[in-house]
């Protein structure tokens, strides 16, 4: 009997296929950037109401997938890699793009209305914050949107707008409006100076007003720098023109106007009380002129000589926004700086 035929050798198995990576979901991309903008996880969990080592382990995933590091673990919080950096942003956009259409969606669906987030930073004068949240409620009602108000602190990056964390903001303008970053557009609001007190004793106080270099020779205690840094930052720059040494002085406390001005009466040297931007320089149109504090104590108030102390007031915002939330900007802007009577055209 012939020997049976051999069967054929077997053929080595085909290599397995990779498996396709799990795709990274949005809550991978929230945990991140809710724990990029805390700076540690602990305030990251607090925020996002979830347990601490759930967290974690959500960062981990998501460097696993994709594939390095992102985040620097420090005692004092975490720092960002270089990737991580790049995928901050692009969680930034992603984000708000899902956020916006789901807010059309659902106003299509007649479940909500459209939401915008503005902005109003602590410290700004009380009659520029009033007339600008009026115009912004005006215009909102009309276009049947839901403002959402946060107080918090805006550099002068306007970062927080720029990172999607809010929609707009009402701010300072430190150079031209051309100079923002993209994507962030601007309507200005009008021009701001600081308000001044010096020694009753100076030279200046008699005159009511005082030049750029009799201010630089003096102590200069400041408002509140920390609410308005690249305001302080822009105006030290004009006064080191006049005096290279110059410095803005921290108030001893932080408690009031009327304490630094205390201060000031009773310093070893003659020294000065320089507010934020407070008061309108102009007045421009639709911006309140605010009423002048009286002189207290030893501290006499006077004017600057030259008006190279100013800051601007700005509405800005994201250009990426919605057309229709942006018109909201728009309109109120144009509301709080209404046509002068010399622009309106004659009746006929």
């Amino acid at each position: 009997m012939a020997q049976a035929e051999a069967e054929p050798a077997q053929r080595p198995a085909a290599a397995a296929a990779p498996a396709a990576p799990q795709a990274i979901e949005l809550r991978h991309l929230r945990y991140f950037a809710a724990v990029a903008d805390a700076g540690t996880f602990t305030r990251a969990a607090e925020q996002m109401f979830i347990a601490q080592p759930t967290l974690s382990q959500q960062i981990r995933r998501l460097e696993e997938l994709v594939g390095t590091p992102l985040l620097q673990r420090r005692r004092d919080g975490v720092r960002l890699t270089t990737a991580g950096t790049v995928l901050l942003d692009a969680s930034r956009d992603a984000l708000s793009l899902i956020d916006q259409g789901m807010s059309r969606v659902r106003q299509a669906a007649g479940l909500g209305r459209q939401r915008l987030r503005v902005v109003v930073p602590p410290r700004l004068p009380e009659a520029l914050a009033v007339e600008t949240v009026l115009a912004l409620r005006s215009a909102a009602d009309a276009a049947d949107v839901d403002l959402t108000w946060m107080e918090t602190p805006l550099d002068a990056e306007f970062s927080p707008i720029s990172q999607r964390q809010a929609d707009a903001g009402l701010g300072w303008l430190t150079a031209s409006p051309d100079t923002l970053p993209v994507p962030l557009d601007a309507m200005t609001l009008g021009e701001f100076q600081p308000n001044l007190w010096i020694p009753g004793a100076h030279p200046a106080a008699r005159r009511g007003v005082i030049g750029l270099d009799e201010l630089a020779s003096l102590e200069v205690i400041h408002g509140p720098r920390r609410d308005q840094p690249g305001t302080y930052d822009a105006w030290t720059t004009v006064l080191r023109a006049a005096n290279p040494r110059f410095a803005f002085t921290d108030p001893p406390m932080r408690r009031s106007l009327e304490m630094a001005l205390a201060f000031a009466a009773t310093a070893d040297r003659p020294a000065a009380v320089l507010t934020g931007p407070t008061a309108t320089a102009g007045p421009p149109p639709g911006v309140i002129r605010l009423p002048r504090p009286a002189d207290t104590g030893e501290m006499v108030r006077v004017s600057l000589a030259d008006p190279a102390l100013t800051a601007t007031a700005a509405l800005v915002w994201n250009g990426d926004l919605p057309r229709s939330l942006q018109q909201i900007l728009f309109d109120a802007a144009a509301d709080m700086n209404p046509p002068t009577p010399a622009s309106l055209p004659s009746a006929s």
